[in-house]
C-alpha cells in the first residue's frame, strides 16, 4: 500500500482533508492535474463555523490575519436599505462572530503552506485517469506531466476534484442529480471607486435583477448580477462596460469599476449525489454537491465535508473504531448539502423576482421581518453557518438526564478548561482527534479502558451552553454526540465502548 489515502484535487477541500488527516498521523498522497494554483479569487468568504474547525486544526489565526472581517450584510430594494445585518447579532458563543473575506487563491496558499510544514507536498501535473477497487483498497492509474503512467495503491480514495469530477464519472451509480437554472450571470473582480462598505456584503434587489458586491481587500470587490435568459453560444465576451452598466442601473450607492482582474459569464447548477461513500471511495465538495453562490456557502460546505470525514477515517485507520463509522459521513454531509442547496436556491429565486407587484411585496416583507430580533439572529446564524447541526445523525444518542440546552447533533461551542494536559480550551483538546467527555463544575469522569482509547476526559469551566451537573460527549469536529447527568456515567462509557467496538453506538 503506497499511502493510506489518495486525495485527488488540491483545491481548498483536498488541502483541508490532507491537513486534517496528516495531523492525525494518517499517511496521505495529494495529487493535482493543474501545474499551479488558480490565480482567480473564486470563493471569497470563510465563515465562522469553518473558522472554528480551522482553529481545531491550528490554522484559524492565519486566515484571520490574511483576510478582512466579514461583519455583516445589507439588502437594498426600491432605493432604500431594507436590512443591515451584523453577524455578531447571532447571539451565539463563538470566538469568530465575523467571517473572513479572502480570495480562494489565498485560502489555498495558506492551506498548502501549512500542509508543507507537516511534511506533505502537493504533486502537481499528476492526473487520475482510472481507478478500480481491489480486495483491500483501490488501484489508481495516474498520468504524470512527462506522459509517464503510474499505478498507485491506497486503502481509500477521496475525490476532491470538483464539479466535473473524474472519480465521480467513473462511479456508475453516482448520479449527479439536479438542474441548471435558466438565468445567466455576469461576474467580475474589480476595483471600485465607491462608498460601499469594505466589511459587509451588499445586495441590491433592483427592478431588472440582482446585484451583489463583496469586498475582499485592497479596494477590490466581487460584482455579480443576473442578465436573464440568453443564448450562451452567441453571448459576446463580457467587458468592463457591462459591469459598469450593472452598477449604474442597480446599485443605490454610486460606484465606478476599474482595473478588472477577472470578468466572466456563468450559470447556476443545483446538483448533488445522494450517497457520498461508494465502498473505498468518498466524494467531497463540488464532486458531491454544487449550488447557487448565494450566501457563499459552497467552499465552506466542502471544507466541512473534509473535517467530518477526516476524524472518522483517522480513528478507523488507527484501528480504534469499526468501519461502520465511515457510513455516517454520507448520511450527515448529504443532509447538510441538501439543506444548503435548498436555502441558497430559495434565496436566489427570491432575489430574481421580476413581477413589479411581487417585487414591492418582497421589499415590504424584507423590511418588516428584517427588523425583528429573532429573524436577524436566525439570518446571522445561517450566514455564518453557526446553525449547522446533525439532528438525525446515527451517532446521536439520547441518554438519561440529558442537557435541554445542547441537544445531540448540535454544535458544541468552544469553552475554557481545567485540563490535566494543560489544554486551555475545548477546541485545543479536540485537536488530538478524540472524543472529549467534559463535565461542568465537577472532576473529570473516569473512563473505561475501551472508552479511553477514543475519548479524553476534562472539566469545562461554567459558561453559556454548558449546564452544571452534566457530562457532555463531544465529537472531534465539535458537535455533541450525547449528554447525561452525573448519575448516568455508565451510559456514557457504554456509548463509547459500543462505538469503539463496532463504529456505531448501537453495535
Amino acid at each position: 500500500m503506497d499511502k493510506q489515502v489518495l486525495i485527488v484535487g488540491a483545491g481548498p477541500i483536498g488541502l483541508t482533508l490532507a491537513m486534517a488527516l496528516t495531523r492525525q498521523a494518517v499517511p496521505v498522497r495529494i495529487i493535482e492535474k493543474n501545474a499551479v494554483r488558480s490565480p482567480y479569487s473564486k470563493a471569497l468568504i470563510v465563515w465562522s463555523r469553518t473558522l472554528e474547525m480551522l482553529e481545531i486544526e491550528g490554522i484559524a489565526q492565519d486566515f484571520v490575519a490574511a483576510g478582512i472581517p466579514a461583519r455583516g450584510a445589507a439588502v437594498w430594494a426600491e432605493g432604500k436599505q431594507r436590512v443591515q445585518l451584523r453577524f455578531a447579532e447571532a447571539g451565539i458563543a463563538t470566538d469568530y462572530p465575523a467571517g473572513v473575506l479572502l480570495a480562494q487563491s489565498e485560502t489555498e496558499r495558506l492551506l498548502e503552506n501549512h500542509l508543507a510544514t507537516l511534511g506533505v507536498h502537493v504533486e502537481r501535473e499528476v492526473e487520475l485517469i482510472q481507478h478500480h477497487s481491489t480486495p483491500d483498497g483501490i488501484s489508481a492509474t495516474l498520468r504524470h506531466a512527462d506522459g509517464r503512467i503510474e499505478t498507485a495503491q491506497a486503502a481509500w480514495l477521496a475525490a476532491c476534484d470538483g464539479a466535473h469530477s473524474t472519480v465521480r464519472h467513473q462511479l456508475d451509480t453516482a448520479e449527479f442529480a439536479g438542474d441548471t437554472l435558466p438565468t445567466h450571470w455576469l461576474l467580475a473582480d474589480v476595483k471600485l471607486a465607491s462608498d460601499l462598505p469594505r466589511d459587509e456584503v451588499s445586495m441590491f434587489l433592483a427592478h431588472d435583477g440582482l446585484l451583489i458586491a463583496i469586498p475582499f481587500g485592497d479596494g477590490r470587490f466581487r460584482v455579480m448580477g443576473d442578465i436573464g435568459q440568453v443564448d450562451r453560444a452567441s453571448l459576446p465576451e463580457p467587458t468592463l462596460a457591462d459591469i459598469q452598466h450593472l452598477l449604474d442601473t442597480r446599485s443605490d450607492t454610486p460606484a465606478v469599476a476599474q482595473d478588472p482582474a477577472w470578468i466572466s459569464h456563468f450559470v447556476i447548477n443545483e446538483r448533488m449525489v445522494r450517497e457520498y461513500r461508494y465502498g473505498r471511495v468518498f466524494l467531497l465538495g463540488d464532486a458531491a454537491h454544487i449550488h447557487s453562490p448565494a450566501g457563499g456557502q459552497g467552499m465552506n460546505t466542502g471544507m466541512q465535508d473534509a473535517i467530518n470525514l477526516a476524524w472518522k477515517l483517522a480513528l478507523h485507520s488507527h484501528g480504534l473504531v469499526g468501519e461502520a463509522l465511515l457510513d455516517s459521513y454520507s448520511s450527515e454531509r448529504s443532509a447538510i448539502a441538501d439543506q444548503v442547496l435548498r436555502k441558497s436556491g430559495n434565496l436566489t429565486r427570491l432575489a430574481l423576482i421580476h413581477n413589479p407587484l411581487l417585487q414591492h411585496l418582497r421589499s415590504a416583507t424584507v423590511s418588516a421581518l428584517g427588523h425583528l430580533d429573532s429573524v436577524r439572529r436566525t439570518l446571522a446564524q445561517q450566514f455564518t453557518e453557526l446553525d449547522l447541526h446533525y439532528p438525525d445523525s446515527p451517532l446521536n444518542r439520547a441518554l438519561p438526564g440529558a442537557s435541554t440546552q445542547m441537544l445531540p447533533g448540535d454544535r458544541a461551542p468552544n469553552a475554557g478548561l481545567n485540563a490535566a494536559d494543560g489544554s486551555r480550551t475545548l477546541y485545543a483538546l479536540l485537536a488530538q482527534g478524540r472524543f472529549v467527555v467534559a463535565t461542568t463544575g465537577a472532576t473529570p469522569v473516569t473512563l473505561s479502558e475501551d472508552a479511553s482509547d477514543i475519548a479524553l476526559g476534562t472539566t469545562v469551566l461554567p459558561q453559556q451552553g454548558y449546564e452544571d451537573g452534566r457530562v457532555y460527549v463531544i465529537r472531534p469536529d465539535a458537535y455533541l454526540a450525547c449528554s447525561a447527568n452525573l448519575e448516568h456515567l455508565e451510559d456514557v462509557n457504554r456509548y463509547l465502548e459500543t462505538l469503539r467496538a463496532s463504529g456505531h453506538p448501537s453495535g
